[in-house]
């Protein structure tokens, strides 16, 4: 990720307005989506927070959740081309990212290699039960998501802009399925729990997929829209002491560091690396934004640190015979890493992040 000096993270008045009709946009997003997906708001609010921040999404839920539903409203109620990928063992990378075929020229005879693109060539790629194929197959998202690119033969082929994998795997039947190393999980921004429904939202879903009932899906944001807004989100000032408690977080999961609590040394093998951070403070600027606000606090990033940490913190083996998850272990630290350092004066650092 690139960094940016303080002087960029100053908004102008025509930046303020974008962000305050982005927060209108995020409320009719919200409810178109409400029309097709019950209940998930949270699940919804951190997709969008993903997409605002240019990230990726891995979405764990067991089967009949909605998940794939979920994306495909997303993608259309933001005006995006998407692409759904079934994977399955069988599944090649060429499958993905397309293939080169000769071509036969009928006047000249001259044979040529061209180009035909894959799946991955839209603006929303949907990765169905993506530890269903073998890692050579996962392996062929690593370049996309990471460089915004697919290389074959040699050339760089540049994939459309806004561009998001939001892939999901089924926690359960794990015969057959091939665990994501990970090196790639790491590539994800968040990953999502969708969990079951409340009774209510049960007797909703039953109310209305058992009847012919159907509805349309209002398109409210392009392609245009969301990368301005993508860029406006990175310029959403943030004062250091935030900062700082972002970096304390992500810092105190790793095993045996100075900063490390005695209690992260007894159940974490592995902790979050700076894309963590990173990903914490985009993350913190995004759900501020889509709330209307134009900075970031420690609230924030305290709402994004489940998803952003949950596949970052590693546990060993003391831990999952304890019955200690990572999210737990998050829960621990959001309560025992403090918000501000002792002594900390925020009045000059916030005039200083906000000009």
């Amino acid at each position: 990720m690139q960094s940016q000096s303080a002087g960029d993270a100053q908004l102008s008045n025509d930046d303020m307005q974008a962000l305050e009709n982005l927060k209108g946009a995020f409320a009719t997003v919200r409810k178109e989506l409400s029309k097709v997906i019950v209940g998930q708001d949270q699940v919804i609010e951190q997709l969008l927070i993903a997409i605002f921040s240019q990230g990726h999404c891995l979405l764990e839920g067991v089967p009949g959740l909605a998940k794939t539903l979920m994306v495909s409203t997303l993608a259309r109620s933001l005006k995006l081309d998407f692409a759904r990928i079934q994977f399955t063992p069988d599944l090649m990378p060429s499958d993905i990212t397309g293939t080169e075929v000769i071509q036969e020229d009928k006047h000249s005879g001259a044979r040529s290699f061209k180009f035909l693109k894959g799946p991955v060539f839209n603006n929303i790629i949907l990765a169905d039960e993506i530890n269903r194929t073998p890692p050579k197959t996962q392996a062929a998202l690593l370049e996309a998501m990471q460089e915004k690119q697919v290389t074959i033969g040699g050339v760089r082929n540049p994939l459309p802009q806004p561009f998001f994998v939001l892939a999901t795997q089924n926690p359960i039947e794990q015969e057959g399925t091939y665990m994501l190393p990970e090196a790639q999980q790491d590539r994800f921004m968040f990953k999502v729990f969708v969990k079951y429904p409340s009774y209510d939202e049960e007797f909703r879903i039953a109310e209305t997929t058992t009847t012919t009932f159907s509805q349309e899906v209002a398109e409210v944001l392009s392609a245009e829209d969301i990368l301005r807004l993508q860029q406006l989100v990175r310029r959403v000032p943030v004062a250091p002491h935030v900062i700082h408690y972002a970096l304390r977080l992500t810092r105190a999961t790793r095993v045996h560091e100075g900063e490390t609590p005695a209690f992260v040394n007894d159940w974490v093998s592995w902790g979050a690396g700076p894309r963590g951070m990173q990903y914490l403070l985009l993350g913190a600027k995004a759900r501020a934004v889509l709330e209307g606000r134009f900075f970031a606090t420690t609230d924030d990033v305290k709402s994004v640190a489940h998803p952003v940490l949950r596949h970052r913190v590693i546990t060993n083996f003391n831990a999952e015979s304890a019955g200690i998850s990572s999210d737990k272990v998050i829960d621990r630290l959001l309560t025992d890493v403090p918000d501000r350092r002792q002594g900390d004066d925020i009045a000059p650092q916030l005039a200083k992040a906000f000009g």
